[in-house]
């Protein structure tokens, strides 16, 4: 047992590693606490403190950048890994507050616990891409699911957002006992809970070890739940569909680049002397992922479903970058996530603009001729769902080539075949929206109302799809000294 004096020397030491997500969270109870004083009209401030905190975090982890560095006994890890996935939260977690505002206005459900969450939800996400040990990730695991739990079922006089947060709930709560049995069993195997401890447990146990696969299985089974991989993909439709439009775009794009930066860090770390057995399980697992999600699209007449059944054909992409696991595969992985944070909150921006009083504004009529009533509206949503099928030259279309590269450069030839043909049914259920935009006649005359804090997430969402798409070469060093190198020590 480490004595007081060892305990407060790790604390201190490490204290300055955790500066962002101590911002975060410092905010988030400021944003609780002062909530209370505000008038309903006031209430706007909460975004604007929600804005600043992410703000001052942002400038945390800038200042720990080049740093390499564990703390709290080993069990977080500071790297370019972390500060990479640090921003992309932070990002994202920023274009959702300002797509937020005038939503939760029409909502009437301006409160601050909101943006409280949020903030505390990124706390979760930042430690789930620092953690280096089984405890810290399962507890930064638990602490954003029960965030995202709450935001989904925000909006407490729907129906639909009180069941999608009873099955994620409930779904959730299930794939975390599988995972954290999967983490017992790692315990049990290695007598340590750091991941570089267990790393080198495994590597001395034969390759087809009856443990070792049952613990690969089962930590797989429960983080591809938070992923929304085939067949663990049944919450997301309801979920997207039943919540505030603005967390679904949170828990789409946030909640994945997390848990992928979580699967990365256990399958390339304790689970790499095992490699062949996963990389089977994976590529089956996209190829399934990739069927049931575009296909499952291709009929779905609400916005939000489909964006949800076609996030799940994502997963699988992402996916075959793992299988691929070389250096283009990897860059793929990274690209393809700041490319998906970006493309899918400003598709869902253009959704929520359609959102008024009597009109929730998520099914595809509701997009009847909104190229004669929002002009720029209809063009920024045409450029972000070309991005998400992968027509050049955007960012989609990058991510979606370095992912079939690498899969040719390591002899996975059907697989980039599969994944390239089912380029074909994302074209045709983008553009069935992009028919209800531009081909169909208008059946709601009234022009959406866009916020200036709408217009800032449209517009940084525009520029970076179209920015990494047409000159990617400066992304692709950042995917490389940020995921590559660290992981690859």
């Amino acid at each position: 047992m480490p004595t007081w004096a060892q305990f407060m020397e790790a604390l201190w030491q490490g204290l300055p590693l955790i500066k962002p997500q101590l911002q975060l969270t410092l905010w988030g109870i400021g944003i609780l606490l002062t909530d209370f004083f505000l008038e309903e009209r006031h209430k706007y401030w909460n975004a604007i403190v929600a804005l600043a905190g992410v703000a001052f975090s942002g400038f945390e982890l800038w200042r720990l950048r080049g740093v390499e560095a564990t703390g709290f006994n080993g069990s977080i890890l500071v790297d370019s890994f972390f500060i990479y996935f640090g921003f992309l939260f932070l990002a994202a977690t920023a274009l959702v507050i300002l797509i937020s505002v005038r939503y939760l206005e029409i909502e009437h459900e301006h409160r601050g616990e909101y943006y409280a969450l949020m903030l505390f939800a990124t706390v979760g996400m930042m430690f789930m891409a620092s953690g280096y040990d089984l405890v810290t990730l399962f507890i930064s695991l638990e602490t954003m699911a029960l965030s995202f739990y709450i935001l989904v079922g925000f909006l407490r006089k729907e129906r639909r957002s009180n069941e999608g947060a009873l099955k994620y709930l409930l779904l959730g709560a299930f794939s975390s006992g599988i995972l954290a049995y999967g983490f017992s069993l790692l315990y049990g195997l290695s007598g340590s809970t750091n991941l570089g401890d267990i790393a080198n447990a495994l590597a001395l146990r034969p390759l087809n070890d009856i443990l070792v696969m049952l613990a690969m299985v089962t930590v797989s089974a429960g983080l591809f739940f938070k992923i929304a991989a085939v067949p663990f993909h049944m919450w997301a439709p309801d979920v997207y569909e039943g919540a505030p439009t603005s967390i679904t775009a949170y828990v789409s794009v946030a909640s994945k680049a997390a848990s992928f930066a979580l699967l990365m860090r256990l399958f390339l770390v304790p689970f790499w002397p095992v490699r062949a057995n996963w990389e089977m399980l994976f590529a089956a697992v996209a190829l399934a992922t990739m069927t049931v999600g575009n296909f499952a699209a291709l009929t779905q007449t609400n916005i939000k479903r489909l964006l949800a059944y076609s996030s799940i054909a994502h997963v699988g992409y992402i996916l075959l970058g793992m299988v691929a696991m070389n250096e283009t595969g990897m860059q793929g992985i990274a690209f393809y996530l700041l490319a998906y944070a970006f493309m899918t909150i400003g598709a869902f921006t253009v959704v929520i603009l359609l959102r008024r009083k009597g009109v929730i504004g998520d099914e595809l009529e509701d997009m009847n001729g909104l190229i004669h009533r929002s002009p720029g509206a209809a063009i920024l949503m045409l450029i972000f769902l070309l991005s998400l099928a992968g027509i050049p030259p955007t960012a989609g279309f990058m991510g979606k080539w370095l992912i079939f590269w690498g899969l040719i450069q390591t002899g996975h030839y059907y697989l980039a075949i599969f994944a390239a043909l089912y380029i074909l049914p994302a074209v045709y259920y983008y553009l069935r929206i992009v028919v209800h935009m531009w081909m169909t006649d208008v059946t709601d005359p009234v022009r959406p109302t866009i916020t200036a804090g709408q217009w800032v997430a449209l517009a940084a969402a525009v520029i970076l799809v179209l920015g990494a798409g047409l000159y990617p070469e400066p992304f692709l060093k950042l995917a490389t000294y940020s995921v590559i190198l660290p992981l690859a020590r």
